[in-house]
């Protein structure tokens, strides 16, 4: 990193210290397994999942296995055993299981399936373990869906109403309910927006095993499109939901001064930082320090930290090209770092450890989301 990237990384340290953040620790992890989607450098090249092995020491970054995709891939869920939930990019027209010698183990077709929905990206567990969650748009009305499959097969058993439009990440609550956001943004069957004048984005809690709505919250306004989600927990143990938005207002000027994160904070959805990113986009989230948040903005090249401490501000920690898939990594005490995904290589932060950069062990493109499998 240059010294403009170690500035961004003081000045988020300086805002932790305003939280009353300790200054020092020892770095422990030696090791990261990260489950990633990627391709090769050129906009044709093909399209790959698997997993990456980042190892502090040697400061090197390699392929542990990787799995050829169909078409460009979206959201990640790393399995406990060592399997890999892989979802297609949206209209998603399949869903795959990798398991942990880099085998497909398992896949499904949605052209196959009777229902006329396809996949919008994300996909998740439910909390006893033996079903799968899949946000998802009927092709011929355009309504919110949830998609409910058997974990083993991967094949749907029902679908459940999102109670919104464009369903797109979704995560389980405290209670194993489902908390989705819906995109709002209408779509052709081509994936291509229109009648953004009919946005209607929302973020609603569904009751585990019946798809019931138990709450829905909007923002006032419309054209704030929620898309991502992540939990994070202060000391206190109070839980914050963290919302990744995009602005999809007409006017230039004032998509760039829109808000890109949304908190839920007991049964408040507020917009606490009103500076963005100045491009209105954010493309993923991921838990940071203590209750705070990490949301990356590619068109910017950035990616910003918010912390309930300082609930005004997004302060920089990374500004290199194509800041993208974050996930959240432990590392030394007390915790709370992220790791980037840049378009040169991974860039690693913590609020108290040294950054580290490792560039990708071969030419390639990282998409749009990562996660962590472990560290050691």
């Amino acid at each position: 990193m240059d010294r403009r990237q170690f500035v961004k990384l003081l000045g988020a340290c300086g805002l932790l210290a305003q939280a009353g953040l300790a200054s020092s620790a020892d770095e422990n992890p030696q090791s990261a397994l990260i489950a990633a989607a990627w391709r090769g450098p050129n906009p044709g090249d093909t399209y790959y999942a698997g997993v990456l092995a980042a190892d502090w020491g040697r400061k090197k970054l390699e392929i542990r296995h990787a799995v050829a995709l169909p078409t460009r891939p979206h959201g990640l869920y790393p399995e406990a055993d060592g399997s890999l939930l892989v979802v297609g990019v949206r209209p998603g027209a399949w869903l795959m299981r990798i398991d942990a010698a880099g085998a497909v183990s398992r896949q499904v077709n949605l052209e196959d399936e009777v229902s006329s929905a396809r996949l919008n990206g994300h996909v998740i567990p439910n909390a006893k373990g033996d079903l799968l969650y899949t946000t998802e748009t009927d092709m011929k009305t355009g309504r919110g869906r949830i998609g409910v499959r058997d974990r083993a097969t991967l094949g749907k058993l029902a679908e459940w109403d999102s109670h919104g439009l464009e369903p797109h990440q979704l995560l389980l609550d405290g209670d194993g309910n489902l908390m989705v956001a819906n995109g709002g943004v209408p779509r052709t069957p081509a994936d291509k927006k229109y009648d953004l004048h009919r946005m209607d984005s929302s973020l609603v809690r569904l009751e585990d095993g019946s798809g019931k709505l138990l709450r829905h919250w909007k923002l006032g306004d419309s054209r704030l499109s929620l898309r991502h989600l992540a939990w994070s927990h202060a000391p206190s143990g109070r839980a914050y939901l963290g919302v990744a938005m995009q602005a999809e207002h007409e006017d230039a000027a004032q998509r760039a001064n829109a808000p890109i994160l949304a908190v839920l904070d007991g049964d408040q959805l507020l917009t606490p930082a009103r500076s963005g990113d100045g491009a209105g986009y954010a493309g993923d989230i991921a838990a940071a320090y203590n209750g705070g948040f990490a949301l990356s903005s590619n068109q910017a090249g950035l990616a910003q930290l918010w912390h309930p401490g300082a609930p005004e501000k997004m302060v920089p920690i990374v500004e290199l090209q194509e800041a993208y898939a974050l996930t959240e990594w432990k590392g030394p005490q007390p915790g709370g770092g992220v790791l980037v995904a840049t378009g040169l290589g991974l860039v690693r932060w913590h609020p108290t450890a040294k950054a580290t950069f490792l560039p990708w062990p071969k030419p390639m493109a990282l998409d749009n989301h990562w996660a962590l499998i472990s560290e050691a």
